[in-house]
């Protein structure tokens, strides 16, 4: 029995998707790290032919078909690998034979051939996703630099244009008076696109203790469904035994608020899901500034059955002024990319029409999670959870 729990625990400690498959090219076993890649459990994909759901006509269908017919492992590299609800996504696919323990070492080729496969899928997009994160925060930092310069010398002579044209207003009249209150306007809205860059300069680096991410989910998926996401139904599905993040958890709010701002306006009135999940995904590290790699176990995702992101947009979707919203400053992804980066993690997109998945990647803390104060009657969140 211990050989066994020490089995499942490596097996799903394994950082790259894994499954097994048998004879009859059915999924037989996944691990953890399948399970997130894949959008679906374990229990989900026991049974289901791994052919039907790659596509008969797929590169991994016909790797697994030769390596089951021939006996030998084969890698594909550069492989487009589609499945159902998910987008195509490039990776490296290796594939070997499963031999039968009841085969002897002296067994010629072959003798084992009908015990099925083992199939690991390494994600090739995570590089480039770490690469465009380094990027993203580099722009957030130049953002940042701006907003000092925009409080001073756009701040000031914007108040003494609105503080004019308010004394030219008490004394005209007709169209003069119109004039004079556009220029009010626009000096308003100017100062409010200031306001929102500014808000990269004032973010200090933050109070950092252990911050339980649940708590932080909760609270957000509770005031998003009593306003802006009134129309959506959220469901949530977390790891419980997930250790703490180091973080500051008012800034992590404020993350999580703005994610599911965006999703909730991306589903119709008509209504729709979010998703919230939470995971541990061992293996990922992250190269810092000063030279450590930190490690990034902690996974978030945040999933909405919205329109979509237009692809020529979510490249940089998390570039400064980047926004499909008309009327949008593109300001909001920024900031977040922002927090994210200064708390040490990652955030990527993945977006078709009908799903746009949010990840976030995040260290782990050594401290001890502070004990919350017990919530107030009546705050129950109106939201499924899922284990």
């Amino acid at each position: 029995m211990s050989d066994r729990r020490d089995f499942e625990a490596i097996w799903n400690s394994l950082p790259n998707p894994v499954l097994t498959i048998d004879a009859g090219g059915a999924i037989a076993e996944v691990n953890s790290a399948a399970e997130d890649f894949l959008g679906a459990s374990r229990r989900q994909l026991a049974g289901r032919n791994l052919a039907a759901l790659a596509g008969a006509d797929s590169r991994l269908a016909d790797l697994l078909r030769q390596v089951m017919r021939q006996g030998v492992k084969m890698a594909e590299y550069g492989v487009e690998l589609g499945w159902p609800e998910q987008p195509a996504r490039l990776v490296d696919l290796h594939a070997a034979p499963m031999a039968d323990r009841g085969v002897e070492r002296g067994a010629e080729r072959g003798a084992d051939r009908g015990a099925g496969a083992v199939v690991m899928i390494h994600p090739r997009a995570i590089v480039e996703t770490m690469d465009r994160s380094l990027s993203h925060r580099n722009a957030a930092r130049s953002v940042a630099g701006m907003a000092q310069m925009l409080a001073h010398e756009i701040r000031n002579p914007l108040a003494g244009i609105s503080g004019a044209a308010q004394l030219l207003q008490m004394n005209l009249s007709g169209e003069d008076r119109e004039l004079t209150a556009l220029i009010r306007e626009e000096s308003e809205r100017i100062g409010a696109l200031v306001g929102r860059v500014e808000q990269f300069g004032e973010i200090a680096p933050g109070r950092y203790r252990a911050v339980n991410i649940h708590d932080v989910l909760d609270r957000a998926c509770r005031a998003a469904k009593a306003g802006f996401a009134a129309h959506v139904r959220f469901i949530r599905e977390y790891d419980p035994s997930l250790p703490p993040t180091l973080g500051d958890s008012d800034q992590l709010m404020q993350v999580m608020l703005n994610l599911l701002k965006n999703a909730a306006e991306a589903i119709p009135e008509t209504g729709g899901t979010i998703t919230v999940r939470s995971s541990y995904r061992a293996g990922m590290k992250l190269a810092t500034p000063a030279g450590r790699r930190e490690s990034l176990p902690l996974q978030i995702t945040i999933t909405d059955t919205g329109a979509g992101v237009p692809e020529d947009l979510l490249r940089h979707i998390f570039e400064p002024f980047v926004t499909a919203k008309s009327g949008g400053s593109g300001l909001g992804l920024a900031l977040v990319s922002k927090i994210i980066s200064d708390h040490g993690g990652v955030i990527s997109c993945e977006s078709e029409p009908g799903r746009t998945r949010f990840r976030l990647l995040l260290p782990i803390s050594a401290l001890e999670v502070p004990e919350e104060a017990p919530e107030e009657p009546g705050q129950t969140p109106d939201t499924e959870h899922a284990a």
